[in-house]
């Protein structure tokens, strides 16, 4: 079958539902589909990947993209963010929705902006349009989503504590949804496993430095407290907006030469430094609008063979096993962090590389592609 995926995320560019998109369709492609893949006009596409056709061509506002859309012949359409699935009120194949959590929590792309800078000559003042697009798009988008959702053919969900979040907020979609939850990349399954623990203990951290949520700071003022009692060397890999602020929250901390911030980094450099390190940490917390919908970063490390440190909240419950793959904290406080860190470090927690890579094998993206298959029909 010809699989048409609608995203506004996709690599070059890092995060969970980049992976989800690139990993999905991968696997559409092993299976023997042909795959196009449509982008945001301004995406890097200079990289290529076998098997698959990209299309940067997308606005990101329904009033042009349906229009843009309806030039290209598909045999069904699978969306990858909840605010694009207006696309199952207009197309004639079936439409696949894909949902995480933060994307109907909190729309992005505002794809019900009507891109008021486009309309002839209002292009001459489109500095002063865009705020007022913005508050429009925020609006209809939302509008869009109440709408359309329950008209796609099935929904998947990346866990099962978005599922309940999602028909809390869209009650109209009962049945409509089923948990395909997510897959781990075969490159991070086939990395060597490590065979024993580092000298000075690696904690690390994968993310995006954007949302106060993932309690970097948290972890910074609790190693604060470690740092006269133990060894150990944190690395923190990703870029955004707190990135500068955590970088001089680690100085007044004295952490200088045990923190480092090393920014954005390829992937396979991000794969070496997971199956290096001793601990994995991301405590992330809930808030309104935004939360772990799963947390396919927990699954990377454990993969490479290292365990996770996790709140016990939201998506990463099923991210990770406890015992086995990781542990948790119950709330991601200092104390909190603080405790279950010295703990690790005391010798008092071990995990065995092979029993987090058997953990992580369960979840493959083949499993996640086949609760999709029949609804492409």
């Amino acid at each position: 079958m010809h699989i048409g995926i609608i995203t506004s995320e996709f690599p070059p560019d890092i995060g969970g539902v980049e992976t989800y998109a690139f990993e999905f369709a991968k696997a559409l492609v092993e299976l023997g589909h042909t795959v196009s893949v449509f982008l945001p006009a301004n995406h890097d596409i200079t990289a290529s990947y076998k098997g698959m056709t990209l299309y940067p061509i997308l606005k990101l506002s329904k009033r042009i993209d349906q229009a843009i859309l309806g030039r290209y012949s598909v045999d069904a359409w699978h969306v990858m963010n909840a605010a694009h699935s207006w696309l199952a009120t207009v197309a004639k194949q079936p439409v696949v929705v894909s949902i995480h959590g933060n994307d109907f929590l909190n729309p992005y792309p505002l794809t019900g902006s009507l891109a008021l800078a486009s309309l002839g000559p209002l292009w001459r003042i489109s500095d002063w349009l865009k705020p007022l697009d913005r508050r429009i798009g925020k609006v209809l988008t939302k509008r869009l989503m109440r709408h359309s959702l329950s008209k796609a053919n099935i929904i998947l969900s990346n866990s099962r504590y978005t599922e309940k979040v999602f028909l809390e907020k869209f009650p109209k979609c009962q049945g409509k949804t089923t948990v395909a939850q997510v897959g781990v990349g075969a490159d991070f399954l086939n990395c060597p496993l490590k065979t024993q623990a580092n000298p000075v203990p690696q904690l690390l951290t994968v993310s995006r430095l954007s949302e106060p949520r993932k309690n970097v700071d948290r972890v910074l003022q609790a190693l604060s407290r470690l740092k006269d009692h133990f060894d150990f060397n944190y690395t923190v890999v990703g870029e955004g907006p707190i990135k500068t602020d955590l970088e001089k929250l680690a100085t007044s901390l004295d952490l200088t030469d045990r923190v480092i911030f090393i920014g954005r980094q390829p992937f396979s450099q991000v794969i070496n430094l997971m199956a290096s390190s001793d601990l994995f940490i991301l405590p992330s917390s809930i808030l309104p609008n935004s939360h772990e919908g799963f947390g396919i970063v927990y699954l990377e490390a454990a993969a490479c063979g290292t365990p996770s440190l996790a709140t016990y909240q939201a998506g990463a419950v099923e991210a990770v096993e406890e015992g086995g793959s990781g542990f948790f904290v119950a709330e991601p406080s200092v104390d909190a962090i603080y405790e279950a860190i010295h703990k690790f470090l005391s010798n008092h927690s071990s995990f065995e590389p092979n029993r987090c890579r058997n953990f992580a094998s369960h979840f493959t993206w083949q499993k996640v592609v086949e609760q999709a298959a029949p609804y492409y029909r």
